[in-house]
């Protein structure tokens, strides 16, 4: 908390936006929303075909191992079935002991019933092929510009079954847990018609605002910090993966848009986002990572 807040305290004045690759970024989420997938649901093949592909993009992004492998599988029961599930990490190296933890899932819902008149298959496109695209397209990044802190690139599994990958991570990270300093999670960046993208986390860590403040200030894109307050459907804190680290009392922001109309139907496909608000989000998330290295 100490670091947060010292970072917060000693701010320079605002360098321009970095910008990620935005060719790979599109090419990332429209593969990850194919059919080919079958929409990602955890314990399916589909699902193991996307790991299949995040496997090569995280030898691609230069991502190390820990263990010399970047696969964790997980078990959990599902009412009388077992179920495993895998999450993907591996991390770039700081020049300290701290690390921040940059989380997307990469599954989603599945094959619903058969429908003449509508596509059967959940692509996730928004939710959440969105959210790891920026994962890599980050981890990019900061391959050519390494971080003061180390960073953690996590892709969860069973993030639609309850947080199950995320669970599971903080239950047994790979690091000491008093390490982690904050969590970067991405859940739905990709579709809003209005601009608009929230910052959920700084109503519960204060010292994390004014680093939001600052990047949002030098934003073409709408951040608002919000939905971690109050109850009910319109708190967020336990909606996505941020929720395992808050109950650690990690520090988290989590970036995601709004539900919309798309939310968790087959019509989330790669052709429903909103492509230039999806690159300009990213490098704006890609800022408040800076800030804090």
């Amino acid at each position: 908390m100490k670091w947060l807040l010292c970072c917060a305290g000693i701010l320079l004045a605002a360098p321009a936006l970095a910008q990620t690759d935005s060719v790979q970024l599109m090419k990332d989420i429209s593969t990850l929303a194919a059919d080919k997938y079958e929409g990602r649901k955890t314990g399916t093949r589909g699902n193991r075909q996307a790991q299949f592909y995040l496997l090569k993009r995280f030898e691609e992004a230069g991502l190390q191992p820990y263990h010399n492998t970047y696969e964790y599988p997980f078990y959990f029961k599902r009412g009388e079935t077992n179920i495993m599930g895998t999450n993907l990490y591996g991390y770039i190296p700081g020049s300290d002991n701290k690390v921040i933890v940059i989380s997307a899932h990469y599954d989603h819902v599945g094959i619903g019933r058969p429908n003449q008149q509508q596509d059967s298959i959940y692509n996730g496109a928004d939710d959440n092929a969105s959210g790891i695209g920026g994962l890599l397209a980050i981890a990019g990044y900061f391959k050519q510009h390494p971080p003061k802190h180390t960073l953690l690139f996590l892709a969860t599994d069973g993030e639609e079954m309850g947080l199950q990958g995320a669970r599971a991570f903080v239950a047994r990270p790979p690091v000491p847990l008093e390490d982690i300093v904050l969590n970067i999670n991405m859940d739905m960046i990709a579709h809003n018609n209005k601009d608009e993208l929230y910052a959920c986390g700084p109503g519960v860590f204060p010292e994390l605002k004014p680093v939001v403040e600052k990047v949002a200030a030098r934003s073409s894109i709408k951040l608002l910090i919000g939905h971690d307050t109050g109850t009910g459907s319109d708190n967020w804190i336990n909606q996505s993966d941020q929720g395992a680290f808050y109950q650690a009392r990690i520090p988290f922001i989590y970036f995601g848009v709004e539900d919309h109309e798309d939310y968790h139907k087959p019509s989330d496909e790669y052709r429903t986002i909103n492509h230039s608000f999806y690159y300009r989000a990213v490098n704006m998330i890609l800022g408040v990572i800076r800030e804090f290295n």
